[in-house]
């Protein structure tokens, strides 16, 4: 939840890490291997980085069409494309990114949410289908207005929405006929937050999910859409976290997901009169809810199997569950209020795997065939040139976890120790790297670097205990397992252990910056996207919000000053002999750019190396095309200026 950063895919992207208590390694680094690919190709940056971004949708409600956020233009806006297949057609024209569509239930009109150069002050607005004529809806630059919703008779819209300088979201209520708002919410505590407004499919109720800003406890309420008045549905004690999915058609239930069964995240039905749960999964596998068919006979849910997720479809009478035979990678459901067409024939899908970017299908259940709607990998990219990582597994230093990260191994390397490794950290930190699509990795790849994304100790998908492992220890026992990462890689017979580089954004930057401070003479470069790298002056400069996360995972600033202190690599700077790249967003409310400006203004005082990039325009990661091709450009040059690797020719890949 913390410092998610979206670079063309995602930096925030982790890998999933299985609990285990022998300190041995699961996987023989000697066991990976290179593969032989004799009409392999080189890709410039260009090339990659403008393949498709495929986001949010929404079903019209005929079942005809299909709205999506795509980047097909360089810019996140919204677009058509028949439910059947074909040419998309671009209904929002705007330079700033939007996100969420929401189609309302008369069909005229799409809701969705779109900020300034990156700010996250989003506003909401609708866009008639019929004519593309824009409205602003909510029109306020101090607060940030989110996830839309309609009301079944489409009068209505609620949303969550907090103020700039606020740490709370309050649900809204948005009246279409007479253009006015009102709170559904209240004085919640600053430590609180309300989140995801569901309406009942009569109208007269909303669900919503009130979460601790730490994201380890939450609960699920039901509020009176008139009187506001809310009942806690999940009552507890201890951490525990209830978040509502869909209603039932008839109103009585709601699918909700919750780790109170058994510290993973598990999936069950929950009674709305006697707040009775009837649990769908018991599994350590971690799972979402989905949506209920429009006759409600059925229900759907994902579940993540490290790293690969599928979807299951689930028939209430029979009380079976059936996982549907997709591609292999991250299968996830689509739709903004459900995944079901209005007749309830189909299934609108995403699937995004290593060799395919994410794109939307629909899954016909029928005959159980798929159909791809959208086509991502253009530009003259070969899918059969993407490289398919390999899930290994390894203990961490302190023997109390076996972590697991996704090993990419470039094409027609050989078994010299002479090849350069990164090891790349994702973002979050409660985020997973999981099998799927990665222009960044990829070109990295393709350049002839080894890549290692480990899933350090806090990562999500294993649990409570894995994900909680790292509170008021950040870039500790985190760090340690990162580190072992590229102790591993540099077991293999192709990597130089004198040649390897730590890479990643957001929290993945700190987590660089700390490895480059606490480890320096184990690298020979680094790159640190968005990060922060002094808690005090982060938690001074960013959104409100972020700074009750801070606080509730790494104590109070005073009481545990010399932790604070010892976890701040701007405070160790001296220490850093690796030459290092920064990257920046002018407008980012999570990691100010006033962070990696420290970093840079220390490293020149000291005589290092370092280069240093701020984009004008965006926020926390780069969505404008321009600036990710700019962007990922750097980092090509400077790993190629530092660390060079063989590389590749049009004719195969050959050590130079």
């Amino acid at each position: 939840m913390k410092r998610t950063v979206l670079i063309v895919i995602a930096l925030s992207l982790a890998c999933v890490a299985a609990l285990a208590q022998a300190p041995v390694a699961v996987t023989d680094p000697k066991q990976i291997v290179s593969h032989q690919k004799d009409d392999l190709l080189t890709y410039p940056v260009e090339k990659l980085l403008t393949t498709r971004a495929v986001g949010e949708s929404t079903w019209s409600p005929d079942g005809k069409q299909i709205a999506f956020i795509s980047n097909i233009s360089g810019r996140r806006n919204l677009w058509l494309v028949p439910a059947e297949g074909g040419w998309p057609v671009q209904l929002t024209v705007s330079d700033q990114r939007q996100t969420s569509p929401a189609w309302s239930p008369n069909g005229k009109w799409i809701a969705y949410a779109s900020d300034k150069n990156g700010n996250e002050q989003w506003d909401i607005f609708v866009v008639s289908v019929a004519s593309g004529e824009v409205f602003n809806l909510s029109n306020t630059p101090a607060v940030s207005e989110e996830a839309p919703a309609w009301s079944p008779d489409g009068r209505y819209l609620a949303w969550q929405a907090k103020p700039q300088s606020g740490s709370t979201y309050e649900i809204e209520i948005f009246d279409m006929l007479f253009r006015r708002r009102r709170a559904l919410t209240a004085n919640t505590p600053k430590n609180l937050i309300n989140v995801e407004p569901r309406w009942s499919p009569a109208g007269k109720s909303i669900s919503y999910t009130q979460l601790r800003a730490d994201d380890k406890d939450s609960d699920i309420y039901v509020a009176d859409a008139t009187t506001g008045n809310s009942i806690n549905l999940t009552a507890h004690q201890g951490e525990q976290r209830y978040s509502a999915g869909a209603w039932s058609p008839d109103g009585k239930k709601l699918l909700i997901t919750s780790n109170a069964l058994n510290g993973s995240e598990n999936v069950g039905l929950l009674e709305i009169a006697t707040k009775h749960i009837q649990w769908l999964t018991q599994a350590k596998w971690e799972s979402q809810a989905g949506s209920f068919s429009p006759d409600g006979r059925s229900l759907t849910w994902t579940t993540n199997t490290e790293g690969d997720q599928d979807i299951f479809l689930y028939t209430l009478a029979t009380k079976h569950a059936e996982a549907l035979a997709l591609h292999v990678g991250v299968n996830a459901l689509a739709g903004s209020a459900t995944a079901f067409s209005d007749d309830g024939t189909r299934l609108l899908y995403y699937h995004n795997g290593p060799e395919a970017p994410n794109d939307l299908w629909t899954y016909t259940l029928l005959n159980k065939r798929s159909r791809q709607i959208t086509h991502s990998l253009v530009a003259g990219v070969k899918s059969d040139d993407m490289v398919a990582p390999t899930l290994m597994h390894y203990p961490s230093a302190d023997g109390k976890f076996t972590i697991s990260a996704w090993v990419y191994t470039p094409f027609n390397q050989i078994k010299n120790g002479q090849i350069p490794a990164i090891v790349y950290v994702h973002g979050g930190p409660q985020a997973q790297f999981m099998n799927s699509f990665n222009p960044a990795v990829q070109f990295l790849v393709n350049q002839g670097y080894f890549v290692i994304a480990p899933n350090y100790r806090g990562s999500t998908g294993y649990g409570k205990e894995f994900m909680d492992a790292n509170r008021f220890d950040m870039g500790g026992g985190d760090l340690q397992d990162v580190l072992a990462a590229s102790a591993w890689i540099a077991k293999t017979a192709y990597v130089d252990s004198k040649k390897l580089v730590i890479m990643g954004g957001s929290y993945g930057g700190y987590m660089t910056m700390m490895a480059l401070t606490k480890s320096p003479e184990t690298w020979a470069a680094g790159v640190a996207i968005v990060p922060f790298v002094n808690w005090f002056t982060e938690v001074q400069q960013e959104d409100p919000l972020l700074q009750q996360y801070d606080l509730a995972t790494m104590g109070d600033p005073e009481k545990s000053k010399s932790l604070w202190q010892e976890r701040s690599p701007i405070n160790f700077i001296d220490h850093v002999k690796a030459p290092l790249l920064l990257l920046a967003g002018g407008n980012d409310p999570r990691c100010p750019k006033e962070e990696a400006q420290q970093v840079a203004d220390a490293i020149k005082k000291n005589g290092g190396k370092v280069e240093f990039k701020i984009y004008d325009n965006e926020g926390h990661g780069f969505a404008r095309i321009e600036n990710q091709i700019d962007a990922w450009g750097r980092v090509g040059g400077f790993l190629k200026f530092n660390v060079p690797a063989p590389g590749c020719n049009l004719s195969g890949c050959e050590v130079q």
